[in-house]
Formats: structure tokens, sequence, C-alpha cells
């Protein structure tokens, strides 16, 4: 097939490039470099795959969208999905959308995960797209445009919340990674990588994952509700009641408790023997 991948000079683009490539598939990409242009890629190519940033996909996406046709299929790699999947319906075309749970310094697809939420497509265009991607070692999660934002709400907009709050704190207080470096335990030092890493990369991505997504909003409200709860308990130094939250939510994580603490602890060890 011929790949064409609009946005496909940026890094995730140029990184499912040469997942296509070594999948033995021809390669366009479009870019605000290239003599290649987004109407060029429509035309031409039995794949379109849209990766911009978030705020600009939907944009990308109807501009051309009128041009598909019902043999071409058409994908994005766009964090959210609802509204991108909608845009993308606007067309004739066989539509797919795409999440990467992971960066572009990834060095493969190898155990990674890809979320595909599939709108209009055969089972068998969808099972040799899939495949792609599967063969390189990827592990394919296959949802609704509607169950993914839910859940990246969570699993992003939670996590990423919680980390720049953690980020935060450490500057109001005055006191650096640096300034704790010889009292680190080694999980303050994995929080703390976490943090760095973060801070590390373009604060308009993560902009957008906290504030395009509709789901965000809920969760944050959830989240400061139990700050605020456990905030309370702390203060009163209420034992008591301490543990009753404490094991509250240990009885909701239920067996997941002991597969993380032997997860953690191999990080743990392969941290100590480095």
């Amino acid at each position: 097939m011929k790949v064409g991948i609009i946005g496909g000079t940026g890094k995730m683009g140029t990184f499912f490039g040469n997942v296509f490539s070594r999948a033995g598939h021809d390669v366009m990409v479009s870019g605000r470099s290239t003599k290649t242009r987004d109407v060029d890629i429509a035309n031409q190519c039995d794949i379109v795959m849209v990766s911009v940033p978030i705020r600009e996909t939907v944009r990308f996406i109807r501009q051309v969208a009128p041009l598909l046709s019902e043999e071409q299929v058409f994908c994005d790699l766009t964090s959210l999905k609802a509204a991108p999947v909608r845009a993308m319906l606007e067309s004739r075309a066989r539509v797919v959308g795409l999440h990467p749970m992971f960066g572009p310094s990834a060095e493969s697809l190898h155990r990674q995960t890809i979320i595909a939420t599939p709108a209009r497509c055969d089972e068998e265009t969808l099972g040799n797209l899939l495949e792609i991607f599967r063969s390189q070692g990827a592990r394919v999660t296959i949802t609704t445009p509607e169950e993914h934002d839910r859940m990246m709400a969570v699993v992003q907009g939670l996590t990423h919340y919680v980390t720049l709050g953690m980020a935060g704190t450490m500057r109001r207080l005055g006191m650096s990674p640096e300034d704790t470096m010889a009292f680190m335990s080694p999980i303050y030092q994995i929080e703390m990588c976490l943090v760095g890493r973060l801070l590390s990369q373009d604060p308009d991505l993560y902009a957008d994952i906290l504030m395009l997504n509709p789901e965000v909003p809920a969760v944050l409200s959830a989240c400061n509700e139990s700050f605020a709860d456990l905030h309370g308990i702390v203060t009163k130094g209420d034992a008591d009641e301490f543990r009753h939250f404490f094991l509250e939510n240990s009885r909701h994580f239920g067996d997941y408790c002991a597969r993380a603490a032997g997860e953690s602890d191999m990080l743990i060890s392969a941290m100590v023997r480095r």
C-alpha cells in the first residue's frame, strides 16, 4: 500500500513512517518543509494518516476529508478521539482513530500499546491495518472514541495533573530535586523522574491533553475532593479516619496492590543495581 502521513516530518509522524516502511509499504509525508502537499497525500495514498498537534487535528482532517474516497483508510494519531473521529466521518473514507500510548522516543513497537477506535471500517481492512502494528510487537486495544476519551481523562489527565501539582508544590516550597537528592528513597526517585520527564517536554501538548478532553474536568473535581478529604484527615490528626481512608482505597484497588508491589520492587532493584 501507499501510506501518506500529514505531519509526517514531526517526531511521531516519523516514527510511524518507519513502522509502515518496515512493513514493506511505500510512505509519503507532508510537512512545513516538504514539497509534497497534504492534497497530494489525499489524492495518492491508500492510507491517509494525520499526525499534527491535538488542537490542529480537526482542522487538518476537515481540509482533506472532502478529497477522500470509499476505498481509502483515514486515520489520526491524536491523544483525543471523539472529535477527530467525528471529523473523519465527514469524509467518505473508512475511518479508524488511533492513539499510540507511548512517545516518539520509543525504540520500536515491541510491547507498546496502540488504542484503535474503528468507526467505519470493514473487518478485513481493520485487521490488515492492525496487523501491521501487531506484527512489530504492539498490543492493540479496540474501543469506542467516547470510551477512549473517558479513560484518557484518568490515564493521562489525572496522571499529568497530579505530576504537575507535585512540581508546583516543590516550587512553592522553594525546594529543588537537588536539595532532596541526599535524602531520596527509591520510590521518591521514581516520582522525581516522572516529574522531570514531564517537565522536559512540550507544555502545549499537556495543555491540550488536560484542556481539550471534555471528560477531564469531572476527573479533576474528584481528585480535588479526594485531596481535600485527605488534607482534612491529616490536619485533624485523626488516625482512625486515616486508616479508614487508606483501607477503603486498598479494597478498591484489590489484587492489583500486590501485583503493583511486586512490579515496583523490580524497578527498585534495577535502580539500585545501576
